[in-house]
């Protein structure tokens, strides 16, 4: 019996199909996280992107309508693709300096009639940078969010991605939009 356990004890063959396979499992898992982590990275910079195309859109107009603004928000699903857009929520609005202290909100539009985007934009919610703007200049606000569910959704929470982007109008010192 004890001379049957030393040649056990003292064969190698099977040692790194042992190994193997105590490895293995760790390294698949951190390939897959690796895979979400950048999967949701992309999701991130489509948001940003979504949001810098909407605004940048926006800016170059002098007069829009509502319908016309719908019509930017369809950009937003060709952004993120291969994404699923579903759950992408987009607002587009117009701030105006009145004083030093003081802004108003001339228009804002939301791609959707629920959500956190839904609804006009507010006022202290607009966070125009104080030396951004003189007395009577406007700026375009576009906002993005966008929620990522991981393949990995058991093991991985969704997460929420908001953006924005402002700019300046570029051909004109305000942008009006009709029916907004």
């Amino acid at each position: 019996m004890m001379r049957r356990l030393k040649r056990l004890a003292s064969d190698d063959r099977g040692v790194s199909a042992v190994e193997f396979a105590l490895v293995a499992p760790v390294m698949i898992l951190f390939y897959a996280g690796m895979v979400d982590l950048c999967q949701g990275y992309m999701a991130l910079k489509r948001t940003s992107h979504v949001a810098a195309a909407a605004a940048d859109l926006a800016s170059q107009s002098t007069v829009l309508t509502a319908a016309e603004v719908d019509g930017l928000f369809q950009a937003g699903p060709s952004i993120m693709a291969p994404f699923d857009s579903g759950s992408l929520e987009q607002r587009i609005s117009s701030v105006t300096r009145v004083s030093s202290t003081k802004y108003q909100v001339d228009w804002s539009r939301s791609s959707r009639s629920t959500g956190a985007l839904s609804g006009d934009l507010a006022v202290a919610d607009a966070k125009v940078p104080a030396d951004m703007l003189a007395n009577g200049e406007s700026v375009i606000i576009a906002e993005a969010a966008y929620t990522y569910n991981s393949p990995f959704e058991r093991f991985l929470p969704e997460i929420r991605f908001e953006r924005r982007a402002i700019l300046e109008p570029r051909r004109s010192a305000v942008i009006t939009c009709a029916n907004c």
